[in-house]
Parts: C-alpha cells; sequence; structure tokens
C-alpha cells in the first residue's frame, strides 16, 4: 500500500535555532526537516537539527535517499553532520542545491561546513556513495521515476529555493525562507502552490510584527492564507516557526489561522501527513 500514498513527516519545524523545555515540547524545538515519501521514493529537505530523529528513524533497508536544501544558513543545515545515514556504506544520497547557481556548487558548500575548526572532520568521514547535484532555480527537477519537482527562487538573504513537488496526482510545496512585499501576492510562489494538496509556509512572524523585522527574509500567517486563497491550495502547514514561541502562542496562532482558513494548522515535530490517490488523512506520530 505505501505505493500508493504520498507522505510528509515534520522532523523540524523551527526556525533560526533549535530550542528545547515545556514551552516547545507539543510544537518540538527541532530547525527545518521536512520528509516526503513519494511511494517508495525517499525525499528529505533541509538539514536542521531534525535530520538526526530522520536518519535514526529510516530502516536500514533505505538505501537511495534525495536530499534537497533551500540553502544553507545555520538553522538549515546544522544537522547534515549528524544525520546518520552519512555514514552507512550501503547507502545512495543525492544531495541538491540551486540557490548558490554560479557562486559555489553543491559539494563545495558541504565541504566548507563540515571541516574544521567548525566541524571536527572532513566530508570524507562519511561512507554512503554521495552524489552532489547542482540546478538554476527555475529548473524541473525528475530525480526518481514519477517524480517532479519544479523550483522557483525566493526573497530571502543569500537567497533560497521553494519546491513544489508532484507525484501520483498530488503536489506538496515547501516554500519557506521568504519575505513578502507588503500588499503583493509574489507570481513565483503563486505557481509553486497552485492548486497545492498542501503549501508549507514560513510564517515566521504576524503581520503586527512584520514592520520591525523589514528585511529579515520571513512571512506570516497571514499572508500565507492569502496566496492559499488565490491559488487554490487546500492545506496551509504553519512552518518555520519563531523560536521564541510557546506553545501557548503557537495554539492562538493556530486557532486564528484556522479561523481565517479551514486546511491551516500549526507543523509539529513527528506530525505525518499521508495522502492517498483518493482522500487525505492527518495522524500525529506517537
Amino acid at each position: 500500500m505505501e505505493d500508493l500514498v504520498f507522505q510528509v513527516r515534520f522532523w523540524g519545524v523551527r526556525g533560526s535555532i533549535p530550542v528545547s523545555g515545556p514551552e516547545t515540547s507539543l510544537y518540538g524545538g527541532n530547525t527545518a526537516c521536512v520528509e516526503m515519501r513519494c511511494g517508495r521514493h525517499i525525499l528529505l529537505f533541509d538539514a536542521g537539527s531534525g535530520i538526526r530523529p530522520a536518519g535514526r528513524a529510516l530502516v536500514p533497508g533505505a538505501r537511495d535517499i534525495d536530499l534537497f536544501f533551500t540553502h544553507c544558513h545555520y538553522d538549515h543545515i546544522i544537522g547534515f553532520p549528524f544525520f546518520a545515514r552519512l555514514y552507512d556504506p550501503h547507502v545512495r544520497l543525492s544531495v541538491w542545491s540551486g540557490h548558490l547557481a554560479g557562486e559555489m556548487t553543491t559539494l563545495q558548500m558541504i565541504e566548507k561546513f563540515m571541516r574544521p575548526p567548525w566541524f571536527p572532520a572532513k566530508l570524507d568521514v562519511c561512507k554512503a556513495n554521495l552524489t552532489c547535484r547542482d540546478f538554476v532555480s527555475g529548473d524541473v527537477l525528475r530525480p526518481r521515476s514519477g517524480v517532479t519537482i519544479r523550483t522557483a527562487s525566493l526573497l530571502h538573504p543569500g537567497g533560497c529555493i521553494g519546491y513544489r513537488v508532484e507525484w501520483g496526482g498530488r503536489a506538496v510545496a515547501l516554500v519557506t525562507d521568504t519575505e513578502h512585499i507588503p500588499g503583493e501576492l509574489e507570481p513565483a510562489i503563486v505557481g509553486l502552490i497552485a492548486d497545492a494538496d498542501l503549501v508549507i509556509y514560513d510564517c515566521n512572524y504576524t503581520e503586527e510584527e512584520m514592520p520591525l523585522r523589514k528585511g529579515f527574509g520571513h512571512s506570516t500567517w497571514q499572508q500565507g492564507v492569502k496566496l492559499c486563497e488565490a491559488a487554490g491550495a487546500r492545506g496551509l502547514a504553519i512552518f518555520h516557526h519563531d523560536p521564541g514561541r510557546t506553545d501557548t502562542e503557537l495554539a492562538e496562532i493556530e486557532r486564528q489561522a484556522k479561523r481565517a482558513f479551514a486546511g491551516a494548522f500549526a507543523a509539529r515535530d513527528g506530525q505525518i501527513i499521508k495522502f492517498s490517490r483518493r482522500t487525505a488523512s492527518h495522524d500525529i506520530a506517537g
């Protein structure tokens, strides 16, 4: 039956820096990592601290894995050296990036942050069969049979890539680390999320907070709602939670967002969403 399911699992939903403690235990404190399973194909997006539990959970039989970076700020790469599958000689790992196209290759990016003095060992300690793949924003990627991934640039310091994953008649978009222009709906994002089953969107701030956060490269749940309504998307995952946001505060944001858009919810570490070719169901992992 897994061949008929498009599954999304949130391994890290926090932005900027991992957090822990009783005030963040419900929604979680790991930074960005999202797993998408298109049937038997395993796709990971970003390698924040959430990729560590993701690596532990992947069964030994998971031999072929694709990892896509949105960009390489600390919160999106910090977990990469702690991804257990890097050290499994039976794994074939393809790593993709496009935000630094023309400036730095994917391999150069990884080698720069996984080396002394920032990390005690170089990339050559990894035993997986590692392939680095470069693309340019706007490219259409086909990493596995039946999987199509569309890409677009997002407004974020240093550049960032948004992704739309299509498989089995379903579409899920990851649009994180992007700043909107007040009163505008970005055509590139509308294109990525058009008629999507789920949009995972950067909701780091609220509209009330944005005037003091101009230029930080993040957006709001209110903008996410506007985009989903304009593009005909059916679900909105509030993502990239501010590290200072408590569970109580996130629950209130979730309540307001649901009132504005029925398909909205605040993503949590461990949360699983499954889409079959006919129906969709939401489950929280134990």
